[in-house]
């Protein structure tokens, strides 16, 4: 596949009180059109600074990145973004709180009808049908996740990125939220860079896994391939040596060759 997302030489400085904090440094990664990508490494490390670079809400301080062949230069609705927090408007229910992402991106050129179509349509796909006039104070964690979700796929973006979005719920919901993306991102056919703290959800997820070495001045330390055929089943999977052996290898890079000084002093 050709490279459909393409970051070249990217770094990252912050000017600080104390001088210049360098997050990212030369950081190159091709990533192609409907693969799903997780960034993961320890606390510090740059991943949602990566993201954030991706998604065009800050540039970088050097290097260049560019998706579906143009240089990213700002936020737009060709990126849409899945934050930790969902983020929805509370005086909003909803169908509204998608429905605003749609009238942004399509308003212009699509009938009134047409728009209520694609949110409906958004919602239905991350099983909320039921749900669309109640308010986010009426609905559960994993649901409101889910209209965050939602309101991402439904400005029909070129790349979706996610910042550890199930990393605020409990185990059962985060399961049955990955088992749910797995799902849309396999009938949409996204392309995908999700941030994770999570090793097991990101070889669950990825066809790839993006290892960070410890900041300041992060950079990829491994890429991991992930061969593990779809659709995924978790339960088949967890006597799969694939599964096991691609754990394993992140497990070794990030408590052995990337021990986090405050591991080793509890050690």
């Amino acid at each position: 596949m050709e490279k459909f997302l393409s970051i070249q030489r990217a770094g990252q400085v912050f000017k600080t009180r104390k001088g210049a904090f360098v997050a990212l440094r030369n950081i190159d990664l091709n990533v192609a059109q409907g693969e799903f990508i997780t960034l993961i490494g320890h606390s510090g490390c740059g991943k949602s600074t990566l993201l954030n670079l991706i998604a065009g809400l800050t540039r970088p301080t050097s290097g260049v990145l560019i998706c579906a062949g143009r240089e990213i230069a700002g936020p737009g609705p060709d990126r849409g973004v899945v934050f930790q927090n969902h983020s929805l408007l509370p005086w909003l229910s909803c169908f509204d709180n998608v429905h605003l992402g749609v009238e942004q991106v399509f308003g212009q050129r699509e009938s009134k009808v047409r728009l209520r179509e694609r949110t409906s349509a958004a919602l239905a796909l991350v099983g909320l049908s039921h749900a669309q006039q109640k308010m986010p104070h009426e609905v559960s964690g994993g649901m409101k996740q889910r209209v965050g979700i939602a309101r991402a796929l439904a400005i029909e973006p070129k790349v979706l990125l996610m910042d550890e979005p199930f990393g605020a719920l409990d185990a059962l919901t985060r399961a049955r939220l990955q088992d749910e993306l797995l799902e849309i991102v396999a009938a949409t056919r996204s392309t995908v860079v999700m941030v994770t703290h999570d090793i097991d959800e990101a070889v669950l997820l990825s066809d790839r896994i993006v290892m960070l070495t410890n900041g300041p001045a992060a950079t990829i330390g491994e890429i991991l391939p992930v061969p593990l055929p779809r659709p995924r089943d978790r339960v088949a999977l967890a006597d799969d040596p694939a599964y096991h052996a691609c754990r394993a290898a992140v497990t070794d890079f990030l408590y052995r060759k990337q021990s986090h000084p405050a591991a080793r002093e509890a050690a």
